[in-house]
């Protein structure tokens, strides 16, 4: 019975479950997401126009999308375009990823993940978690936050990056995991994380800027 209750599942996540797995806890920074948001990648017109035409298309239904037709028709269009499928590196949806922190077991699928392998995601670089509507016990924030958690135990590294998305908003987040050495005391491990602004993804600048976001994370954090 006690192993039962320490396996956690993304899709059923809230916030007090990670709380208990980790001290964690959200930190705002206006400079936070400089770096990675000021990446200069200059949109081509051809690329221009396919956004354009992304939210012709879909502008007047996507609030009503469920959350099959809202990928589909939208956030798969963007994360083609971008390809993250470079090699080693590859793009994975709806792929297992489990992994164990401080004694619990988190488990279930992710909807979108930049990893390292061939037949399976082995070395997690970027998530993505999509959602169509968020409540109190099923927030995309909280799944994506378990999931970076058991990323950064996997690659033993002390950040990662991300983002979710909710109808028409799209939002990103940083993870860090800070371990500080307190004399004659363990060491404390603790997280922090970061979330932007929300970007419009039917409003062309923002869609604009969403795109050159991926394909900063695509360049700057997928790969070894």
């Amino acid at each position: 019975m006690e192993q039962t209750e320490k396996i956690i599942n993304y899709q059923n996540i809230n916030y007090r479950d990670i709380a208990k797995v980790v001290n964690i806890k959200p930190v705002y920074s206006e400079t936070k997401f400089n770096n990675w948001f000021l990446y200069k990648y200059k949109i081509s017109t051809s690329e221009e126009t396919f956004l354009k035409n992304l939210i012709e298309k879909n502008k007047a239904n996507l609030s009503i999308y469920n959350e099959a037709k809202l990928l589909v028709r939208f956030i798969s269009q963007v994360l083609m375009k971008v390809d993250f499928d470079t090699g080693e590196i590859k793009d994975w949806y709806n792929d297992l990823l489990s992994g164990e922190v401080n004694g619990y077991k988190f488990s279930g699928r992710t909807d979108f993940m930049v990893a390292k392998g061939e037949a399976y995601p082995e070395k997690p670089y970027f998530f993505i978690q999509e959602f169509k509507r968020t409540t109190p016990h099923n927030n995309p924030l909280y799944q994506l936050l378990a999931e970076m958690i058991v990323a950064l135990e996997i690659n033993k590294t002390n950040i990662m990056h991300g983002g979710y998305i909710y109808g028409k908003h799209w939002e990103f987040v940083i993870l860090e995991k800070l371990e500080t050495t307190i004399p004659n005391k363990k060491q404390e491990v603790r997280y922090e994380y970061f979330t932007s602004k929300s970007f419009n993804c039917l409003d062309i600048d923002h869609l604009k800027q969403i795109y050159i976001n991926l394909q900063a994370a695509k360049a700057l954090f997928c790969k070894d």
